[in-house]
């Protein structure tokens, strides 16, 4: 790979944000064009076969796009893949984020681009074909959904939020199964509300938009996380593992809060 090309200044970072946005939603429009009726399949290997259909749809075109802004920066080929990325930049691309929510005619899937250097997200974009909402974010310049800035929610009692998970990966290990189990019976307990459904990053969306108050998911890909946590982040938002400790690509659990439930939601989920 090419030694990567690094901007020279935050106003080269906000210009690639805007070109990274005319690139994801040129492609959403591929997906948003094959969504329609419940995709049928009857084994596994016909389910992969069309997830991969939507994948290959969209990278397609983001890729040549995205190679273009940013020729030296790596490509994350495996959206389910989890740790630490090597030096300098990559794009970490989930081409259908939610696929198999696409596939059973459900609306809740995106596509999704984000600009990491030396494992840290610098800029994201999150878009949701169907209804045309963009959700961006830069390092140091907020947050917005379209034009209009978003800020986390004020919530400072669990007991009255609204929390959310969502299942990492299909066949997962059972010990996370098991343990994803127990949170959510946990969280019933602390607080108002659980919701849990995939994909991860639209419940990051709305984290960051103040309309979720809590996100955890044990395990996780870096295509999953990164955007969000980028999002919530700049929202005004605390990210940590589960316990409170830093999280990085290589941890094993991930929260995303408010600040006012973050130390609530670690207790509950430290149980």
């Amino acid at each position: 790979m090419p030694e990567p090309t690094l901007p020279s200044s935050a106003a080269t970072d906000a210009e690639l944000l805007t070109q990274t946005e005319i690139a994801v939603r040129t492609a959403g429009s591929a997906l948003r064009d094959r969504f329609g009726d419940v995709v049928t399949y009857r084994t596994r290997e016909e389910l992969v076969r069309a997830l991969a259909v939507n994948d290959d749809t969209v990278a397609d075109l983001l890729r040549p796009r995205l190679h273009a802004l940013r020729p030296g920066a790596g490509w994350v080929e495996e959206e389910l893949d989890g740790g630490a990325l090597p030096g300098g930049e990559w794009w970490v691309v989930d081409p259908a984020e939610g696929n198999v929510n696409h596939l059973h005619g459900l609306p809740e899937w995106a596509v999704t681009a984000t600009l990491v250097r030396d494992n840290q997200p610098v800029l994201t974009v999150v878009h949701l074909p169907l209804t045309g909402d963009t959700y961006t974010a830069l390092t140091g310049a907020g947050a917005h959904l379209d034009d209009r800035p978003l800020r986390v929610s004020a919530t400072t009692d669990l007991r009255l939020g609204i929390v959310a998970t969502s299942q990492a990966r299909p066949d997962e290990d059972e010990k996370v199964v098991r343990r994803v189990g127990a949170s959510i019976t946990e969280m019933f307990l602390d607080a108002l509300v659980v919701r849990v459904a995939v994909p991860a990053t639209l419940h990051l969306a709305n984290v960051a938009a103040g309309r979720i108050d809590a996100f955890w998911q044990f395990a996780g890909a870096r295509a999953d996380l990164l955007p969000g946590a980028l999002l919530v982040t700049e929202a005004g938002g605390r990210i940590s593992t589960t316990d409170g400790r830093p999280w990085t690509p290589d941890s094993d659990s991930f929260l995303a809060t408010a600040p006012g439930v973050h130390a609530a939601a670690v207790t509950t989920l430290s149980r």
